[in-house]
């Protein structure tokens, strides 16, 4: 007696949303994976409208991405599967792994502080006029410190005050108060996991772009290099105002040294 297999139906939308993955896979220099953990779904959509133009961005369930990744005609591709979690988003692109790395890094949008959430810095409430009328308003600033006076029916604070330090745990009182006042203290960003190179067949991961450290280096890089050159003598239009101006500094000590009265008296004899 023969057994009927189970056969399982996959839907066309499926099928086409798989489809349309592999073309990108194939067709994009760069495929790249992306945690969205934790971003509203306004701020995501805001991310994407800023990357318009720069890359195609997909959130597809997990299977059918793993699907694709497994159909398609790169190998090495295949690879960046461990990276597919919950919470990602894959993003193609005809820019560099890096450039689109640091391009996402670059679009964080402000985010308002939650509860329990720790502060990324000092916290603090600034000096100056609000939209908050008395009321509740009136108490629950009170109660985190916050000085304040009444003008023109409207809740002035008197002197700024840091309602969480840095490393704290944010208070839900604090938290509200932040909501209230519109203070957004914290950044949100697609985080870059892996990334696939189609023009060099290499899989990135563990992507790190901080600019303003890498902007920070090369300048202190710079300052030592120039110093270096300086001291050797080695002429560029960089170095020589610096190898002039040494020298300068040089001939006019030469110069005193050279008028000191023990020195001419010794020189007679």
């Amino acid at each position: 007696m023969k057994t009927k297999q189970h056969i399982t139906h996959v839907p066309d939308s499926k099928k086409k949303i798989v489809k349309e993955l592999g073309n990108l896979i194939q067709n994009k220099k760069t495929v790249l994976i992306a945690s969205i953990k934790n971003i509203p779904a306004s701020q995501f959509q805001e991310i994407v409208k800023k990357l318009r133009g720069k890359a195609i961005v997909k959130v597809p369930k997990k299977n059918l991405l793993i699907r694709a990744l497994d159909e398609s005609k790169e190998e090495a591709v295949k690879k960046i599967e461990d990276q597919v979690k919950d919470s990602v988003a894959i993003l193609f692109s005809d820019m560099d792994c890096f450039d689109l790395a640091a391009e996402l890094i670059k679009n964080k949008t402000p985010a308002k502080a939650r509860a329990g959430q720790e502060a990324p810095d000092n916290i603090e409430v600034p000096a100056g006029p609000t939209d908050l009328v008395p009321g509740p308003a009136i108490s629950e600033l009170g109660a985190l410190g916050i000085q304040i006076q009444i003008d023109k029916g409207k809740i002035n604070i008197k002197e700024p005050k840091i309602v969480a330090k840095k490393g704290e745990k944010i208070s839900s009182g604090a938290a509200d108060i932040l909501s209230k006042l519109d203070i957004k203290p914290f950044s949100i960003s697609f985080i870059p996991l892996a990334c696939y190179d189609a023009n060099e067949k290499k899989i990135f991961l563990d992507i790190k772009i901080d600019t303003e450290e890498v902007v920070r280096d090369l300048k202190q890089a710079l300052v030592k290099a120039l110093a270096f050159a300086t001291d050797l003598g080695y002429t560029n239009k960089d170095t020589i105002k610096f190898i002039l101006l040494k020298a300068y500094t040089n001939a006019k000590a030469l110069e005193k040294f050279e008028n000191t009265p023990e020195i001419n008296s010794g020189e007679e004899k």
